[in-house]
C-alpha cells in the first residue's frame, strides 16, 4: 500500500463521497437492478450523482482503483466499481499503527 497514492487519493471531496456511496450502494443508487454488492455500480450512476462529467468521475475512480480502494469489473461495455474493503481493514490498522 503506497501511502503517498493514498492520502492523494482520499484528499479530494468528491472521491471521499463516491467511497461513501460505494460503501452502501443500495441505498445511494436504489435504481440500480442488480445487486450493487456483488456487481458493483456503473460509472454512470456514480457520475449521474455526482453531477459530473464522465471524464472526471472516470478518472477519478483510476486514481481511487490506483490506490487500491476500489476494484473495477467490466461487464461488456460497461465497468462497475465497488470499494475494496480489505484496503479499508489495512488502512484502518496503517493509520492505528503508524500515524
Amino acid at each position: 500500500m503506497d501511502q503517498v497514492e493514498l492520502f492523494k487519493a482520499l484528499s479530494n471531496k468528491t472521491r471521499l463521497q463516491i467511497l461513501g456511496w460505494l460503501k452502501e450502494p443500495e441505498k445511494h443508487f436504489p435504481e440500480h437492478k442488480t445487486n450493487c454488492a456483488f456487481n458493483g455500480v456503473c460509472v454512470g450512476l456514480i457520475q449521474k450523482k455526482s453531477g459530473l462529467t464522465q471524464s472526471t468521475v472516470s478518472e477519478y475512480l483510476s486514481i481511487l482503483q490506483r490506490a487500491g480502494l476500489v476494484t473495477a469489473t467490466r461487464m461488456g461495455q460497461w465497468t462497475y466499481y465497488k470499494r475494496n474493503e480489505p484496503a479499508f481493514e489495512a488502512l484502518s490498522n496503517l493509520v492505528a499503527s503508524e500515524l
